[in-house]
């Protein structure tokens, strides 16, 4: 990016406000490289991501009768309530289980709640019980719009929450430094954004949560981050590249997370790889880390300073240099940083190793 180029604010004007927390952004910073912001309509109060899924200790089969059930779910066409987006994705976690998520999208709380009553699925959730084969999970995140942020390699693609955007930003200022996800964060203009640091949740401690229903109450200024990669749109040569020298990186920092995310202050972490909907056993060539920080502070630690993020970000910076800056790989985040009443956890016969379970 030349010098020349003009940056835009991370923060939208209608959500900025003077500042009572300094900012990190360097003195007359040029980013490297382009990226960019979702931007949601002004009228906004705040959107809803929901990870709602299932397990089991075998593969799940694409003519799993379970997977069947939330594809149904999700695909229904009941009007403005119907999924603004959704994606269906995988993973084998720590503990051997196979899982398959939907991570859907509303453009409202009152959207999303008429969605759980019209579809079913709210009287289908209920009738579930806890049988030590198959588990159900169901984690709902509301952030208000000051509680949300997004960038993208491409300006043109969406993926995930973007879907619900009205326009995108342009080139960003607040991009490629070390503390710009907080800076890009509206609520960081005047809130340290302390969570609760790996202390014991409000909830109950449990045992045996493979046969029982299980609510976690939500947590003071959790951070969930999900953060993808599609390289479909690669030519030969960069898809060899990213498969040899970046994903191997990646999958190793996701693992890590994944197995020793404690260390950390991370409570869960799901390397997940997309697949299609209707069932077809090709690629998808996208996958994405869906983890789940005490608070902002443990995920910038993390990405700061521990070897596995600083691999990751190093050997990105080679790629993106050996590619001339001509990179045709995309790549995605959207963070949240939720107050305890933006949350819902509810496990029916998970292990409990799933998602917040974690946390008791």
């Amino acid at each position: 990016m030349s010098a020349a180029s003009v940056l835009e604010p991370a923060i939208p004007e209608h959500l900025t406000t003077e500042r009572t927390q300094p900012s990190k952004l360097p003195q007359n910073y040029q980013p490297p490289f382009p990226a960019y912001a979702a931007r949601f309509p002004k009228s906004s109060k705040g959107l809803v991501m929901a990870v709602i899924g299932f397990q089991k200790k075998t593969e799940i089969l694409h003519s799993d009768e379970n997977r069947s059930k939330l594809v149904s779910f999700m695909s229904q066409e009941i009007g403005d309530e119907t999924p603004q987006h959704w994606d269906l994705a995988t993973v084998v976690d720590k503990k051997g289980y196979h899982n398959i998520s939907a991570i859907a999208y509303w453009r409202s709380a009152s959207e999303h709640n008429a969605w759980i009553n019209k579809s079913g699925f709210g009287v289908f959730w209920k009738k579930l019980k806890p049988t030590g084969g198959v588990g159900w999970f169901m984690e709902i995140f509301s952030p208000s719009m000051d509680r949300l942020e997004t960038v993208f390699s491409d300006n043109e693609v969406p993926e995930g929450i973007a879907h619900m955007r009205e326009s995108v930003s342009g080139p960003l200022r607040e991009h490629v430094y070390w503390g710009s996800m907080r800076d890009r964060l509206p609520a960081s203009q005047t809130d340290a954004l302390v969570g609760d640091r790996m202390s014991p949740s409000k909830g109950d401690k449990v045992s045996d949560t493979e046969f029982r229903r299980v609510r976690v109450a939500g947590r003071n200024n959790l951070a969930m981050i999900r953060s993808g990669q599609d390289w479909s749109n690669t030519d030969s040569h960069e898809r060899e590249l990213y498969l040899n020298t970046m994903h191997p990186v990646l999958i190793k920092g996701m693992d890590f997370l994944t197995r020793e995310g404690s260390a950390v202050g991370c409570f869960s972490n799901r390397f997940m790889e997309v697949v299609n909907i209707d069932g077809t056993s090709e690629p998808t060539e996208k996958t994405f880390g869906l983890g789940f920080f005490d608070d902002m502070a443990s995920l910038e630690g993390w990405s700061k300073q521990h070897k596995t993020h600083l691999d990751i970000f190093g050997r990105f910076i080679q790629y993106a240099a050996e590619l001339q800056d001509h990179v045709q790989l995309r790549l995605f985040h959207e963070v949240m940083v939720l107050q305890p009443e933006q949350q819902f956890f509810e496990y029916i016969g998970c292990h409990p190793g799933t998602g917040m379970l974690a946390s008791l």
